[in-house]
């Protein structure tokens, strides 16, 4: 079984009380006091711990009431920590909402004390080796299905069942290709799938039990993948990587003959590739959308063998969506369930195919938008066009108009001079008479 070692030093709460007890680390010792039914929860005046000498390192951990600020740290000298007043390099503080992570570098030896609305019911706890063990996955894994997997947090091999320290950490899974060319997830990017949980939501069974609870779908395509668990804390973030798995393809696929037959059915045939499952094992439940929107819920009990058959009984011609999921066995035994890829199918017209077709009534609304804007915009551009065309010909035809206007007054003018020549010469010849 794997495991992930986190090594840190947390203490978390506050220490007070009369008698002392101490708890050994590997490298170092840190005294605080007794924990019982009454000191086990942290008093609002008085929280107080102890440091011994010699200690190198050591990360402390205070819940507080959500949305207050930031604790303040009272050194044995009476010298105070802050958030904003840290010596960096010798301090690193994380604050969020509802804890402080406080990281020291060789801590004064002494008595401590914390000041802040931190929780009273906040309890001591030493965590000096955070190890997650997480189930292995199953040998065969298939394309399409859902899978549970559990995890544990433990310290020192000890389960870790404070509900507080759970909101502290992010248990994270995702799968990266071994890049096997021998493979279809050659080159694929890696593929985060999801988070463990303990809320007591979708498979998690009990919440806030210590338990952790991963569920995902392999959405992504078949192939050799690394599963990847990653312990994720404000201060440090530690990686579980399992051995290689193999994502078969997903078993099923469907194929239809369709009728244009009002009293006939569409003959749709669901097809089990029996490489890791066992067919005689599946039962199938599914959903058919008709072109009208209307939906029918349908299950298949019953069969046996690598085929299962579902009448779809005729009702107009137009697109068929078909969703299914499946559960069974696979070869070894293992129980899972998984989800069909959508299937789709078109009832043509008679005299033609149907209009719109498939690929234009499976399109996204944001798909028939982005199509319908820039159908808008090529329109708007062939009418600018054409107003720039009508235009550039109305000013050539105006220019025309004017040249020959032109031309024709010149003419008058020319005529009109010929014209007074004549009578001046007529006139002054009379007048020499």
């Amino acid at each position: 079984m794997a495991i992930m070692k986190c090594l840190a030093v947390l203490a978390i709460g506050s220490l007070f009380a009369t008698s002392s007890t101490a708890v050994q680390d590997t490298k170092t010792e840190i005294h605080y006091y007794e924990q019982d039914n009454v000191t086990n929860r942290v008093p609002y005046f008085d929280n107080r711990f102890h440091i011994d000498a010699n200690l190198d390192e050591i990360t402390l951990l205070f819940y507080r009431r959500s949305g207050t600020p930031p604790i303040i740290l009272v050194r044995p000298d009476g010298s105070k920590l802050k958030v904003n007043t840290v010596e960096k390099g010798k301090v690193e503080w994380y604050d969020d909402k509802t804890y402080d992570m406080i990281r020291i570098v060789r801590p004064m030896p002494g008595p401590w004390q914390a000041i802040g609305a931190i929780l009273p019911n906040s309890k001591i706890m030493i965590v000096s080796d955070v190890m997650l063990e997480v189930e292995p996955l199953a040998e065969i894994l298939l394309s399409g299905e859902t899978l549970k997997v559990t995890g544990k947090l433990y310290n020192q091999e000890k389960a870790i069942d404070d509900s507080l320290f759970n909101d502290v950490v992010q248990l994270t899974i995702d799968f990266y290709s071994t890049n096997n060319k021998g493979y279809d997830n050659f080159g694929a990017e890696p593929v985060e799938v999801g988070t463990f949980r303990d809320d007591g939501y979708e498979l998690d069974e009990y919440a806030r039990d210590g338990v952790f609870t991963g569920e995902f779908e392999l959405t992504f395509s078949a192939g050799e993948w690394t599963p990847v668990y990653r312990v994720v804390m404000p201060m440090a973030t530690r990686e579980l990587r399992q051995k290689p798995v193999v994502i078969r393809a997903n078993p099923i696929s469907l194929e239809v003959e369709t009728t244009r037959d009002s009293s006939s059915f569409h003959k749709v045939t669901i097809n089990i590739d029996d490489s890791f499952v066992d067919p005689d094992s599946l039962i199938f439940q599914g959903k058919i959308t008709y072109p009208d929107r209307q939906s029918e819920p349908f299950a298949i009990m019953e069969g046996s063998g690598k085929t299962r058959i579902k009448e779809v009984g005729y009702t107009e011609p137009g697109v068929h969506r078909i969703k299914i999921n499946a559960f069974g066995h696979t070869k070894n035994g293992r129980e899972f369930r998984l989800v069909v890829p959508d299937f789709t199918f078109n009832v043509e017209r008679e005299g033609g195919p149907l209009v719109p077709s498939i690929e234009e009534d499976t399109r996204s609304e944001a798909e028939k938008q982005a199509a319908a804007l820039i159908l808008k915009l090529e329109e708007e551009k062939k009418a600018r066009e054409l107003a720039l065309q009508e235009a550039k010909a109305k000013r050539e035809a105006e220019a025309k108009a004017q040249a020959e206007q032109n031309i024709m007054l010149v003419v008058i003018a020319n005529v009109v001079l010929i014209v007074l020549a004549g009578v001046a010469v007529f006139l002054i010849r009379r007048k020499k008479q």
